[in-house]
């Protein structure tokens, strides 16, 4: 069966740190109080994320397959949906797209890599990349541990409450990317709106919360130090690579991460540029800037993708030609070529 360009039902977290930039930047129709996620994308198994027995899965809202979930089409168009790529353990839809509101910096936290949830299989593989959207001015992120911090030290550190002074600290504009792969300390810091592209992952050990109290239970937020010091890598952190270009007469491309999970670029398109969209994978597509259009032939309409909006491109298309309304940015997530296929 080919399908077709899919929009998804954003689901939004209310979070601790979160604010309302999801809403006077990015227009999404967020309720009251500080919200601090909007996940575009997401399939998860029973137990990951609630615990009521039932798959947690982004629901279609556009076009013939409008109230499905993505869980549907990974078991009953799994081919159409994904071509060659290999679905995430648990059947789930390999990527996890959100955006991100940091009103205040998020727990300094680590996530686990593969040894650690083959170990643990309550937890799951979680590395991520953020690209910032928007930064207020002197913003800047946590990311890797100082040189030559060791393991006790940065033990002590969580104790004394002293991790700051291990970790280093970066600072962040608009158009920056950032990968941080399991194992790397890290925190989003305050005043920060990002597009994070991750494995379908929630498993989050936090080491230090900033002292916050949560409001609705007038204590801190749990730590979890033991779990945490199991998953840091405290080698040096990798540099993160150069970005490379490729460039036409109504395009360019830059790509910012090329991890073994997922591939991420960044897309420019001039206005008025119509072509056939080539993949055999499916690819997401997060809007940043302008109008575009995707028509297939089993749509009379074309599907309309604006700034603030993700997409999925399914593998199996019925011809999906693109049409640029007005200059384009996107971000592009897809597969590397070498991983995860049949």
């Amino acid at each position: 069966m080919a399908l077709y360009p899919l929009k998804f039902k954003p689901l939004f977290q209310p979070k601790i740190w979160g604010g309302r930039k999801l809403q006077s930047i990015l227009n999404k129709p967020i309720p009251p109080g500080p919200v601090g996620e909007s996940w575009e994308i997401y399939d998860f198994p029973p137990g990951a994320v609630a615990d009521n027995g039932q798959w947690l899965s982004a629901a279609i809202e556009n076009g013939p397959l409008a109230g499905w979930t993505l869980h549907d089409l990974m078991t009953s168009q799994q081919t159409a949906l994904l071509g060659n790529i290999r679905p995430a353990p648990h059947g789930q839809f390999p990527l996890l797209v959100k955006f991100l509101d940091a009103r205040e910096n998020l727990s300094i936290q680590v996530h686990p890599d593969a040894k650690y949830a083959a170990r643990h299989p309550s937890a799951h593989l979680k590395s991520e990349a953020w690209y910032i959207i928007q930064a207020d001015p002197d913003a800047m992120m946590y990311k890797g541990l100082k040189p030559a911090t060791t393991p006790a030290q940065f033990s002590a550190a969580i104790a004394a409450g002293d991790v700051e002074a291990y970790v280093e600290q970066i600072p962040v504009r608009a158009g920056d990317c950032h990968y941080l792969p399991s194992g790397q300390v890290h925190a989003l810091g305050a005043g920060i709106l990002a597009a994070e592209v991750q494995t379908p992952s929630d498993t989050t050990f936090r080491v230090f919360d900033f002292n916050r109290l949560d409001s609705s239970t007038g204590r801190p937020r749990r730590l979890h130090v033991r779990e945490a010091m199991e998953c840091i890598d405290f080698s040096p952190s990798p540099p993160m690579p150069p970005r490379s270009h490729v460039a036409g007469p109504f395009t360019t491309v830059t790509r910012l991460v090329a991890s073994p999970f997922f591939v991420l670029e960044k897309v420019r398109f001039s206005q008025g540029v119509e072509e056939p969209i080539p993949y055999d994978q499916p690819a997401i597509w997060i809007m940043l800037d302008g109008e575009a259009q995707i028509q297939t032939d089993i749509h009379d309409d074309p599907t309309t993708l604006n700034a603030g909006e993700t997409i999925l491109l399914p593998a199996h298309m019925s011809n999906p030609r693109l049409k640029t309304k007005t200059d384009c940015i996107w971000l592009e997530a897809t597969f590397p070529s070498e991983v995860g296929r049949d």
